[in-house]
């Protein structure tokens, strides 16, 4: 038997345009009462409030879990983990906590592999792309303000790495000097910011 299609958008759409609005704010209640995600996309759409961490520790708490889990051992699963990242800022456009999310996911990585040892070459591949994408958006126009919200902890990232094969921690440093320069250039730090 066939499996039927899902609704289109298009009949949303329609269904949507007469319903009156009594009954759309019903249904959007609905939705958010529904989930936390739609929670989140509705506060980010309509609270005159920056986001919180309320809004941000169930999808932190989603990547932790898949290296350091309250009970038992991680499974790093990293394809969880950058979900969570991509659902947040999916639905925020919070440049602020997708940054924090991001940073949280490359942290954890280092330290499981501190933890258990060398994993494998695409697990480092993940975490050198994370922090390339962290980078590039601290970089960007809109993240360039950031920098200094993460500059230390991206100095202890690279501390960390120092010792992991694969050429992790070679590459976590290099990434971590040549966007430090490329910010120092850019007037975001001086040689006065040095810790």
């Amino acid at each position: 038997m066939p499996v039927k299609a899902p609704i289109k958008w298009i009949e949303v759409k329609r269904e949507l345009s007469a319903l009156s609005q009594p009954e759309l704010i019903e249904l959007v209640k609905n939705l958010f009462d529904q989930s936390h995600d739609n929670k989140l996309l509705l506060a980010s759409r309509f609270s005159s409030q920056p986001l919180g961490e309320d809004a941000i520790a169930p999808y932190r708490k989603r990547i932790v879990d898949q290296f350091f889990p309250a009970r038992g051992f991680g499974k790093a699963g990293l394809g969880e983990a950058r979900k969570a990242i991509r659902e947040y800022k999916k639905a925020t456009s919070d440049l602020l906590g997708t940054a924090e999310l991001m940073m949280v996911y490359v942290e954890q990585g280092t330290e499981y592999t501190n933890s258990y040892g060398d994993i494998t070459e695409a697990f480092y591949i993940s975490m050198e792309s994370v922090l390339d994408e962290i980078c590039k958006l601290l970089s960007s126009p809109q993240g360039k303000g950031l920098y200094l919200v993460f500059r230390g902890r991206l100095r202890k990232l690279a501390y960390d790495a120092r010792d992991i094969g694969w050429g992790y921690g070679d590459e976590v440093s290099r990434m971590v000097g040549e966007f430090e320069e490329a910010m120092r250039t850019d007037g975001e730090a001086t040689p006065d910011d040095e810790e």
